[in-house]
């Protein structure tokens, strides 16, 4: 069973990353440029984001439903605030810039880019639905606790710019229109299905850009930044399937938020890095260096929580 199931998964894991090998092809070419890999950012994060949650939250209404979104973001909140505690124990350094870099490397994963395509993939509607509750919660957090704890000052927490943020909007608005059982006419819902569906090409094509300038040799060097990443690429997403799979929680629910957890360092990490004049080289090599072990983690981790949780 675990056999079937790793096979399953590393096919579905390994079309992901073709389309980050092309991605890295484009960049090597010049097809794809810096101007061009910020532009299709700005696309997915803008346009494409705020499609997905829409479209995940795009069914009936009933209370035991409403009750399942309440459940899976306290889980969410859980998880994060779990994963704050044990980098704050375990990942340390006398470098503040390292520090940040190593600690946000853990607790926040690739749950948008990298997790979303696979959980559709695997789980359908439900995977998409149940990792849309996940990154919004993860938006929530990182742009509160994460850029407060990255930059150091609690001045850069900004209300407006989380109110704005396109993966809360787009939570927001499916919510509103669960709840009020407004299902969107055709002519609406198909173009962003359509939009929703470039979740899965346009992120990994972005990665595989951004891999073309990583250096992973300080990654591969570099003892603390082995911890994080086996703390990020497989202690957490154990930890989480060993704590849920007891409860008797919704099965794909489960899965999904596994799946969620075993992604790779979140590219953000760098971005934020960047912005605070933390160790910006060290954060690359990690988001670098995690989403290429991630070809072998996620299979053997999601294929453990499938054999854990059977249907």
């Amino acid at each position: 069973m675990f056999l079937e199931n790793f096979i399953l998964i590393a096919q579905q894991v390994l079309v992901l990353f073709i389309l980050i090998a092309v991605g890295f092809a484009c960049g090597k070419l010049g097809v794809i440029t810096e101007h061009a890999s910020k532009k299709m950012t700005d696309i997915v994060l803008y346009v494409v984001t705020p499609c997905v949650m829409l479209n995940a939250f795009q069914r009936e209404f009933s209370f035991d439903l409403l009750g399942q979104i309440f459940l899976a973001a306290g889980i969410a909140v859980a998880i994060l605030g779990a994963s704050v505690l044990l980098v704050r124990l375990t990942v340390h350094d006398k470098d503040v810039a390292r520090r940040k870099v190593l600690q946000f490397s853990v607790i926040f994963s690739n749950c948008g880019f990298m997790s979303l395509p696979l959980q559709k993939e695997l789980l359908g509607d439900d995977g998409m639905f149940f990792g849309s509750i996940f990154v919004a919660v993860f938006n929530v957090v990182c742009w509160t606790y994460g850029l407060v704890d990255m930059s150091g000052d609690k001045k850069q927490l900004s209300i407006k710019k989380l109110a704005l943020n396109p993966g809360i909007l787009g939570v927001v608005l499916a919510i509103i229109l669960f709840v009020c059982h407004v299902q969107l006419p055709v002519f609406v819902a198909s173009p962003i299905k359509h939009l929703a569906n470039l979740n899965t090409p346009l992120p990994m094509l972005i990665i595989g850009y951004y891999l073309t300038n990583a250096k992973f040799k300080q990654a591969f060097t570099d003892a603390k930044a082995y911890l994080s990443m086996a703390l990020r690429l497989i202690v957490i997403p154990l930890a989480v399937l060993f704590a849920m799979a007891p409860f008797g929680l919704n099965r794909n629910m489960v899965i999904a938020f596994v799946i969620a957890c075993a992604a790779p360092t979140a590219a953000t990490t760098t971005m934020f890095a960047a912005k605070f004049n933390r160790d910006v080289e060290l954060s690359v090599s990690i988001v670098a260096a995690s989403t290429l072990l991630s070809i072998v983690t996620m299979p053997l981790v999601v294929s453990l929580a499938y054999t854990v949780c059977p249907a």
